[in-house]
């Protein structure tokens, strides 16, 4: 499908998967090495996602995996500062995008860092509403755990958020959230009706406990899983991954656009 959103006033094609890399500024992220705990490893982990194909930088100073405690807002601002002067230090003209269910947080990205994309896991009215407002491209995240509930709660945000005037939305079927093992891979099976939506979507597996839990492994041994679901995922017309591993998921885009 042909797609493209608009950021920082110009147009990111999306006919072509993207590579979204991530950058936790958190010190409590279930993938240990990709924790970044200062504004220098912050600076190296944003060189290395672009140097290795990445287009997107995707940061988050709050862990929203599920069962975590988030720390507080004055924490989560301190610590997205502190990676996003960093980031804007060595980078001053990549895409990059909060990943935060605060609706101030965001705010603040946007105003102080002119942070392109909201990455939200909450779909709340206050964090659309300002995405609408200020023309920020929104990640919009469901936790449903059936697939026909997930397009039904996608097809009533959407309608919400086009009323508010947001031009710009990307779908996250939210792998790992509100979902038993067995639920996410059955929405992997079904990943490809979303396009019914005409609507690019995202998708998010790198290293879940939904391949290492099901291969008996650990988080440090889940590339080949991720790899694996990221190719079908493509395959089943994803546009955008969000993954820990670049430079493995630039290569997974190349092998599938070559396949067709």
């Amino acid at each position: 499908m042909e797609y493209t959103i608009n950021v920082n006033g110009q147009l990111l094609d999306l006919q072509r998967p993207l590579v979204m890399g991530i950058l936790n500024a958190t010190p409590d992220s279930f993938y240990e090495v990709s924790r970044m705990r200062s504004g220098e490893d912050a600076a190296r982990r944003a060189i290395q996602i672009i140097s290795e194909g990445g287009t997107i930088i995707d940061i988050g100073a709050c862990s929203t995996r599920p069962g975590s405690e988030p720390v507080g807002e004055d924490e989560e601002m301190s610590r997205l500062r502190v990676a996003l002067s960093a980031v804007r230090d060595v980078l001053p003209d990549a895409i990059i995008s909060v990943d935060t269910f605060r609706s101030s947080v965001a705010q603040m990205a946007i105003e102080e860092f002119h942070v392109a994309i909201i990455n939200d896991v909450s779909a709340s009215e206050e964090m659309m509403r300002l995405s609408a407002s200020k023309g920020v491209p929104y990640i919009l995240m469901s936790s449903e755990s059936d697939f026909r509930q997930a397009l039904m709660f996608f097809s009533e945000k959407v309608q919400r958020m086009r009323e508010m005037g947001q031009k710009d939305i990307i779908l996250d079927p939210g792998f790992g959230f509100g979902k038993t093992l067995q639920q996410n891979y059955e929405l992997m099976s079904q990943l490809d009706k979303l396009q019914v939506l005409d609507l690019p979507f995202l998708v998010g597996i790198s290293r879940k406990s939904m391949i290492w839990k099901f291969l008996g492994t650990t988080p440090n041994d889940a590339l080949s899983g991720t790899t694996v679901l990221n190719a079908i995922a493509l395959q089943k017309g994803a546009s955008i991954l969000r993954v820990h591993d670049v430079k493995v998921a630039v290569d997974v885009v190349k092998m599938v656009s070559a396949v067709g």
